[in-house]
């Protein structure tokens, strides 16, 4: 992409600062909260309305404003993941800054801040359980949750619950709660960080089936899990297309990654009692990926 400057280009260039008062050339500028006007209103359940209003008019700055981009950083640990997502101070500007700054284009950064955007999760320590039989051992699709344990894995990541009560069953062979070694939980593959992985060797026979189960971490009851008849103990390869996304029945569902009542984010899941089911994608929140972009099982 090239820029094409409207007036002269500066021989060198220079790196981005706030003008305070006067900018290098010596033009006045009055304080910026006296030309823009910003408010941010919460209108619940984790949504919110920024205003931005032009309160320039009669200023000895009176400008238009140009249309803009915005972000949303994630915080894992306390942090964000993306502090400046849009420009440093004292460091070069980028082209796509540049449009906005001096043509007022906000394309070619919106493409690039899309680019960067998107939906993640980690995921809670997995549930693996060979069983032999017919179906899943411990959820059905359209059925109300069985008080086994499952909601302690949908809603808090916990699969020890689950693990003991399945031990107990007929017919299951194995199970096993699988723990990312360094973080516990399986942390998503951002910023150039490779994907948490969890794996355990299977003794398989004849007829044996393996379901698994993880949370959808930043959520309020939703879990992945195999579906239908799980996976073949015969099969090998990427199994992924086996797994579905699907919603507990047990919390009231919020914005995933923002909910004030995720357990995840500190929060205390509102009790609600409907059958389990899949998660629509799109659904009233969001646009998630797809499943295989977020997780993905092979057998060896």
């Amino acid at each position: 992409m090239s820029v094409t400057h409207p007036g002269r280009a500066e021989a060198t260039p220079h790196n981005i600062k706030e003008v305070t008062g006067t900018d290098d050339y010596g033009h006045a500028f009055l304080p910026a909260s006296q030309l823009m006007n910003v408010s941010l209103a919460y209108d619940g359940n984790s949504m919110f309305t920024i205003t931005i209003k032009n309160q320039s008019g009669g200023t000895a700055n009176e400008t238009p404003f140009s249309p803009g981009v915005w972000a949303i950083s994630y915080v894992a640990g306390g942090n964000l993941l993306l502090p400046e997502p849009l420009y440093s101070e004292g460091k070069a500007t980028s082209e796509a800054l540049t449009r906005i700054a001096e043509a007022g284009d906000n394309a070619p950064l919106s493409t690039w801040l899309t680019s960067q955007t998107g939906i993640f999760t980690p995921l809670s320590p997995v549930l693996v359980v060979v069983y032999n039989g017919s179906e899943n051992p411990f959820f059905k699709s359209g059925e109300n949750d069985r008080g086994e344990g499952l909601k302690d894995l949908a809603q808090k990541g916990n699969a020890d619950v689950l693990a003991a009560a399945l031990k107990m069953k007929a017919g299951i062979k194995n199970v096993y709660v699988l723990k990312e070694p360094a973080s516990t939980v399986l942390l998503p593959k951002i910023g150039g960080n490779a994907g948490g992985k969890v794996s355990q060797p299977l003794t398989l026979a004849s007829g044996d089936r393996i379901a698994i189960a993880t949370m959808y971490g930043f959520s309020n009851d939703w879990f992945f899990a195999t579906s239908g008849n799980d996976i073949d103990g015969n099969a090998s390869g990427d199994v992924s297309g086996s797994v579905g996304l699907y919603d507990n029945g047990t919390a009231v569902d919020q914005f995933p990654g923002a909910g004030i009542t995720q357990f995840n984010l500190a929060g205390t899941p509102l009790n609600e009692s409907k059958a389990i089911g899949p998660v629509p994608n799109p659904n009233k929140f969001t646009t998630l990926p797809a499943i295989n972009n977020i997780i993905k099982v092979t057998l060896q």
